[in-house]
């Protein structure tokens, strides 16, 4: 774990007294470095070529990610400014599901910026209003610089993909997993509401045994179950009639606690027969529905379906897979076209989803049950993610979604630009520019946003073992000459290339946003001049 000190004491002994402005400076400069360096703890992640985090909780499950999010979504943070950064992944990953990392380390270099600044004795507030300015302008810059995307253009979204995918721990699977994350997304998005693109609608699971490249997307259901089935009972049912179940397939129980002493063994008889014939009614019930595929929520009651049940369900030819998770109802409901049935009176033909073949089929040492040929299957996708062991599948799984929130920024926002630092250096330099417009300190506060962007192509270049002074002096110089807003690092063969023609391509909404959301969140910080403990 990576933990970050809790705000200290301002380094005076006790009793002796600050002036007000030295405290609040002290307090504003504690703050921005606690921030600053928790950026600079996920600085290396960043890139292709960025290193891996191992993250060890304290009953030592580990994690291997670069992922900047989940790095610090687990990472042991205690100061409150540190934290900021915390809560600014995660915005981050809402609004873009990509950049995490990014967003980060350009917050932590405006912050090491803005403290240069109040050394100089530039006001806070002024610090502030001029970083709003700039970022504005920075977001047009962008908008210009932006390709026009066609949303039917598959090539493009995948090139897409695999630009999110090649920073990741998986990315030589990226032309398996590239594929998927678009072909899932198109899938689900209503064209009428283009910008209501829901990841709910696509289920991933995760099963062990194999490798990355037997990762599938299935049309139809895949079912993180075993098939409750007793000797005898179907594995495989074609022209299914699914239904899923909320109640109880066994003996009705008393809501008290009660003991009942049986001391003739004709009455454990008459017992015995009357639980087989209640559970016999219930069946004969289901099975006159037309239903042969049962699905059985998970209940909270311990026998919610007996072996017994589970014996005359499979004399009744009925698949069943019981304990579905109540999170799961939703989807499958919409996937399959079933209603959920809380009562056995209940249970109509109306209320049962229809598919050509429910299977149980095996996945690694385990097994699933696929549902394929769904009649009148709603918008909805389920990926099956294979993988070597847990933390393979685990971090496949974290970048197969940010390959799906990246298609979902392309759906909503259709515009492209380059990777590989060639945005940060374009947008650096004209800031610079414009700052020559402005006049005083705002000029000089727009001068110093602009050379805090060079720190994304700096850390891809030292995080690849480049030289980064050079090659970033290169960069600019490439820029500044050619007036080509394209060339970035590529950081596979060391050179100064031109991006767009390598396919190194982003959506524009991951930059803005991260542009915007960390402008924001140093404007926060630059704002606070005081820790106040409360009750």
């Amino acid at each position: 774990m990576v933990a970050v000190a809790k705000p200290g004491s301002t380094g005076t002994k006790a009793g002796e007294r600050y002036s007000d402005n030295k405290l609040k400076q002290d307090i504003r400069t504690s703050n921005m470095g606690a921030a600053k360096k928790l950026a600079d703890a996920i600085r290396t992640s960043l890139g292709p070529r960025g290193m891996d985090k191992m993250l060890v909780s304290g009953n030592n499950d580990v994690t291997i990610t670069n992922d900047g999010a989940t790095i610090l979504n687990k990472m042991d943070v205690a100061h409150p400014a540190a934290k900021m950064l915390v809560e600014l992944a995660k915005s981050q990953d809402i609004v873009a599901g990509d950049g995490t990392t990014s967003v980060t380390v350009l917050c932590g270099s405006l912050l090491n910026k803005c403290i240069g600044l109040l050394n100089r004795g530039v006001h806070p507030t002024v610090i502030s209003d001029a970083m709003g300015l700039a970022c504005d302008k920075a977001c047009e810059i962008l908008q210009e610089m932006a390709i026009p995307l066609d949303i039917e253009d598959r090539g493009a979204l995948i090139k897409a993909a695999t630009t999110s995918l090649g920073s990741k721990v998986v990315a030589q699977y990226s032309n398996v997993l590239a594929p998927i994350a678009v072909d899932s997304v198109l899938k689900i998005r209503d064209p009428e509401r283009p910008e209501m693109v829901d990841l709910k609608d696509i289920k991933i699971l995760r099963k062990s045994g194999g490798t990355i490249d037997d990762t599938e997307m299935v049309d139809g259901l895949v079912l993180d179950l075993k098939s409750s089935k007793a000797a005898g009972g179907p594995t495989k049912v074609e022209n299914a009639k699914i239904a899923l179940i909320q109640f109880c397939i066994s003996p009705p129980k008393t809501d008290m606690e009660n003991s009942v002493v049986v001391s003739d063994y004709q009455q454990m008889d008459r017992i015995l027969k009357e639980e087989r014939n209640y559970i016999i009614s219930i069946i004969k019930k289901i099975k006159a529905s037309g239903c042969n595929v049962l699905l059985i929520q998970k209940s909270i009651l311990r026998d919610a379906v007996t072996d017994l049940s589970l014996h005359y369900l499979a004399k009744a030819k009925i698949l069943v897979v019981r304990d579905v998770e109540r999170e799961d109802v939703e989807f499958i409901c919409k996937t399959v076209g079933c209603q959920p049935v809380a009562n056995v009176e209940q249970l109509t033909p109306e209320k049962l989803g229809h598919a050509d073949l429910v299977k149980e089929v095996a996945c690694g040492g385990e097994k699933v049950v696929k549902v394929t040929g769904i009649q009148n299957m709603g918008k909805t996708v389920s990926v099956l993610c294979r993988g070597s062991n847990k933390l393979v599948i685990e971090e496949a799984d974290r970048s197969l979604h940010d390959a799906l929130c990246v298609i979902r920024c392309l759906v909503q926002k259709r515009f492209l630009i380059c990777g590989g630092g060639a945005p940060e250096v374009e947008v650096s330099q004209q800031l610079g520019k414009w700052s020559r417009t402005l006049s005083g300190m705002e000029a000089v506060c727009v001068k110093a946003f602009a050379e805090a962007l060079e720190v994304i192509p700096y850390t891809l270049a030292e995080n690849a073992g480049l030289n980064p002074i050079e090659i970033v002096t290169e960069l600019r110089n490439k820029h500044a000459t050619t007036g080509n807003a394209n060339f970035g690092i590529n950081v596979r063969k060391g050179t100064i290339t031109n991006i767009l023609e390598e396919d190194v391509l982003q959506p524009l909404l991951v930059s803005t946003s991260a542009l915007s959301l960390a402008t924001e969140c140093v404007r926060m910080i630059l704002k606070i001049d005081d820790i106040c403990p409360v009750r």
